[in-house]
């Protein structure tokens, strides 16, 4: 029930106010004359509403006394009068009163009067709240805040935005936005546009441009993210615009420390793997070579003969691993050739799913067109989508691999020039990926799992667009993911080798420098079986002090074998440089398990005759070493990918 408390000084017109209340089913606080007695009661008895005479006969009237209800209580007080006096009451607007009666009144007028001030003082107080609540968000939000009217002068700043901006809000209230938030875009240090203006003209939610730094008022620059939006009523008309910003250079920092990190985390793998990569080849090189030999003294067809080519078959797959670590390296660069993707599918599918429970399924007709690569690269895509598979199947399942001729027309819709190519498809059955995750896959570093540099499939995407392709994926949250390849078909055909059934034999003296004891030993040793009279070197000094001195004693090498990196000493890039001065002649083969490092890739560049990739067989050395002293043509490293003497075209 409603209380209210009544103030009037005449007893008779007190009385029946009372009386009337009651009828309208009203509490009663009590009746008192003076409002002295009125603040007193309202603070102790705290009534609803207050029913005030305006004209009191004590020293107090009723203004006054309500003014001072008002300011300390916020207790509603409803006049009541006899007098319409202009100056009484215009002292009576500014206690802001919630209603006035005129006496003498009915109680059908007294109710209503009631009624509507507690009303209006109910809302007025939700008004309060809602405004205190939300003054209280915008001042305690780490975002700067800053409102507008609809001319685009500032009607409120958070303490945030004072901070940033280097203005108080008392001295930027009624100011122009620009005047304040004073923007420039980094890079080009040209003034950006009104935030406010852009609002307005599109009537919705706006950004700021990447790179925009906000310029205090000392100067102080800050790189910023933010929104800005309309104020809108119930009827969407425009209010004013409101601006949320953030400094985010401490961010921006942190990205580029992390980025940082990780490129260095990068470098050492780089290093670490290279590192790995040399020295594995070297192993292997000599347990190839061994195994070369052993077969010399076996007759072929025999059991040990048999097990000896299947080592050496073991041997020349494992060189694929380290052709793997090798793409971990900076010692490459990328080499592309004709190619037949359909080998390079199955070694790869079935090497990174290799020890998995997920099986794989290929589909893959026989007249696939060979296409321009770089076999290590596209080995390398082809495994960062593979794992990513496995990864995403997390209760087992089998990866679907598809390949297939298609032509690229205009109205196709991809991002390719017109012509053949082959499509390459990598269908999974795991969980899926969001729409959202699915618009930044390829972004550099972007990653859901928990390990994993988010490297993967940015450097695949970087890849095919330097191979022309193109790279897309399709997914469905629940039901897997498809990822879609394009690489050009060549216009050549593909370059095969075959290994010769024996090694080629000679006669000359060879001078073989390398570091690793163990692939001196060995290659002397084949060599020497080869017919050759052989020298060693451990590092390209002494290479350059023997290769002098037997000049000078009118027996020359016919041929240098030189391994391209030496620890701790010159290797056969640099040594080269010193036996073309001695000898512009000199007749030299660079070895190096670095496949696609630049010296290997364009050795006739660096003065060298032929090259021998790490692990080598003796049928490759043979080879090689009889083309560069017989001044025969030289297949290059072609001829090393598979270790052959002679040569075909095939055509798949």
């Amino acid at each position: 029930m409603t209380r209210i408390l009544v103030v009037e000084d005449e007893s008779i017109v007190a009385e029946d106010i009372r009386r009337g209340l009651q009828a309208l089913g009203y509490s009663i606080v009590t009746v008192i004359p003076s409002g002295k007695e009125a603040i007193q009661i309202v603070g102790e008895e705290n009534p609803d509403l207050v029913l005030m005479d305006i004209m009191l006969k004590e020293d107090m009237d009723g203004i006054q006394a309500a003014e001072t209800i008002r300011s300390r209580f916020d207790t509603p007080v409803v006049y009541l009068t006899a007098y319409t006096d202009e100056n009484l009451l215009q002292r009576a607007k500014i206690t802001e009163p919630y209603g006035y009666i005129l006496k003498p009144f009915e109680n059908k007028e007294l109710h209503s009067t009631i009624e509507m001030a507690l009303y209006k003082h109910r809302m007025e107080k939700k008004v309060r709240e809602s405004k205190q609540w939300l003054f209280t968000t915008l001042k305690s939000i780490g975002d700067g805040v800053i409102a507008t009217d609809t001319q685009g002068q500032i009607t409120f700043m958070n303490p945030v935005a004072e901070i940033l901006t280097g203005w108080d809000q008392d001295e930027a209230v009624g100011m122009p936005l620009e005047d304040v938030f004073y923007i420039i875009n980094e890079e080009t240090r040209e003034r950006c546009e009104n935030p406010f203006e852009k609002i307005i003209e599109t009537g919705g939610v706006v950004g700021l441009a990447n790179n925009t730094v906000l310029i205090a008022r000392d100067g102080t620059e800050r790189l910023l993210a933010d929104s800005g939006a309309p104020i809108c009523d119930d009827n969407c008309n425009i209010l004013g615009t409101v601006l949320v910003f953030r400094d985010i250079t401490e961010k921006r920092k942190m990205e580029e420390d992390l980025f940082r990190l990780k490129t260095e985390k990068m470098e050492s793998l780089s290093i670490l793997a290279g590192g790995i990569a040399h020295d594995f080849n070297n192993i292997l090189t000599a347990i190839l070579g061994n195994i070369s030999l052993a077969k010399i003294h076996t007759t072929s067809g025999d059991e040990i003969s048999r097990i000896l080519e299947a080592a050496e078959k073991a041997s020349m797959r494992a060189k694929n691993l380290t052709q793997q670590l090798l793409m971990f390296s900076k010692e490459r660069t990328s080499i592309k050739k004709p190619a037949c993707i359909s080998e390079l599918l199955r070694d790869t599918v079935e090497f990174a799913l290799r020890g998995s429970s997920i099986t794989f399924a290929f589909s893959i007709p026989d007249d696939l067109q060979p296409v321009q690569i770089d076999e290590g690269q596209i080995s390398q895509v082809i495994s960062n989508v593979i794992i990513n598979a496995e990864q995403a199947m997390g209760k087992g399942g089998t990866i679907k691999v598809g390949a297939e001729n298609v032509t690229v027309g205009i109205g196709d819709g991809l991002p390719l020039k017109e012509g053949e190519y082959v499509k390459i498809t990598v269908e999974d059955e795991g969980s899926g990926i969001t729409q959202e995750h699915l618009e930044r896959i390829f972004d550099p570093y972007f990653t859901t799992k928990q390990k994993g540099s988010g490297l993967g499939l940015a450097v695949s995407y970087s890849i095919i667009k330097t191979h022309d392709g193109h790279i897309a994926v399709e997914s469905e949250v629940g039901v897997g993911t498809t990822v879609l390849l394009w690489l050009p078909v060549s216009q050549e055909a593909v370059v095969t080798n075959r290994e010769s059934d024996k090694p080629i034999k000679g006669r000359g003296r060879i001078l073989v420098m390398d570091d690793d004891e163990s692939i001196l030993k060995v290659t002397n040793e084949v060599l020497e079986h080869l017919g050759y009279t052989t020298a060693s070197s451990r590092n390209g000094s002494e290479a350059i002090i023997m290769y002098e001195n037997a000049l000078r004693a009118g027996m020359p090498f016919d041929t240098v074998i030189m391994d391209l990196t030496v620890r701790g000493g010159l290797g056969g890039k640099e040594t080269m440089v010193e036996l073309i001065k001695i000898d512009p002649q000199v007749k030299a083969i660079v070895s190096s398990g670095y496949a696609n490092h630049p010296v290997i890739v364009d050795h006739r560049k660096y003065g060298f005759r032929g090259v021998v990739i790490k692990p080598y067989s003796i049928e490759e050395l043979s080879t090689t070493l009889h083309n560069v002293i017989t001044d025969a043509p030289n297949p290059g490293i072609a001829s090393q990918s598979s270790g052959t003497a002679k040569m075909k075209v095939d055509k798949r």
